[in-house]
C-alpha cells in the first residue's frame, strides 16, 4: 500500500489542533472542580472564624464553678423534653417552646446582641439580604443564619449560635434605625426556626 504524505504545514496545523483541543478539555474539567472546592473551603473558614468568636465570648462569660446558681441547674434539667407532641396528619411545622438559658448563655447572648446592635446602629435594614450580608461580615456563617417571616414589614433572621450542648440562639429584627436582638434557648435537635417565642411589641418607629 502506498503511503500518503501530508505537506508539513498542514501536518503541523493538524497536530496543533489536537493540542489545543486537549488543552480545552483539561481546562474545562479543572474549572468544574474548582468552584465546589472553593465553596467548601469558604464554608469551613466561616465556621472556624465563628467558633473562634464564640469561644472568646464564652470564655469571658464562664461562670465561677464554686458559685453555680440554681438557675443553671434548672435550665439544664428543663432544656430537653420540651418539644411539642407531633400533630397527626399535619403539614405545618411542629413548633416547640424555647428553653431557659444558663447564666453563661445569657451573658454570651447579651454580648452577641450588643455587637450586632452596634454594627447595625443608624442603618435602615430594609431587606433580609441586607441583614444577611451584614451578619456574615460580623463572622456569623451564612449556614447559621435563617430567614423568618417579616415582622410588621421588617426583615427577621434567626442565628443559631449553639456549640456542642449549648442552646443559645438570637432573633434579629430589622428597623429603620438598626435592629432589635433577642436571645433565646433552642432545644437540642430542633431548628431555630421551629422555636415558638412570646409575641413581641411592634418595632420602634422613631
Amino acid at each position: 500500500m502506498r503511503s500518503i504524505s501530508f505537506p508539513k504545514p498542514l501536518l503541523t496545523a493538524a497536530l496543533g489542533g489536537v493540542v489545543v483541543l486537549a488543552g480545552f478539555g483539561t481546562q474545562s474539567a479543572t474549572a468544574d472542580q474548582v468552584p465546589a472546592a472553593g465553596v467548601a473551603a469558604a464554608n469551613d473558614g466561616a465556621e472556624t472564624r465563628f467558633l473562634e468568636l464564640a469561644s472568646l465570648i464564652s470564655q469571658s462569660c464562664a461562670p465561677d464553678v464554686s458559685s453555680s446558681s440554681a438557675h443553671d441547674v434548672a435550665a439544664a434539667s428543663t432544656a430537653d423534653g420540651t418539644a411539642a407532641d407531633p400533630t397527626p396528619d399535619s403539614t405545618l411545622p411542629i413548633l416547640v417552646d424555647d428553653v431557659p438559658l444558663t447564666t453563661a448563655e445569657e451573658c454570651a447572648g447579651g454580648k452577641h446582641a450588643l455587637r450586632i446592635s452596634k454594627a447595625f446602629s443608624g442603618t435602615d435594614t430594609a431587606t433580609y439580604e441586607d441583614m444577611r450580608t451584614k451578619l456574615t461580615s460580623l463572622r456569623y456563617p451564612a449556614a447559621r443564619i435563617h430567614r423568618m417571616p417579616d415582622f410588621s414589614g421588617e426583615p427577621v433572621a434567626r442565628l443559631d449560635l449553639r456549640v456542642g450542648a449549648e442552646h443559645l440562639a438570637l432573633e434579629v429584627t430589622g428597623t429603620h434605625l438598626g435592629v432589635m436582638v433577642e436571645a433565646f434557648g433552642a432545644p437540642e435537635g430542633v431548628s431555630v426556626t421551629e422555636v415558638r417565642l412570646k409575641p413581641r411589641l411592634d418595632p420602634p418607629t422613631s
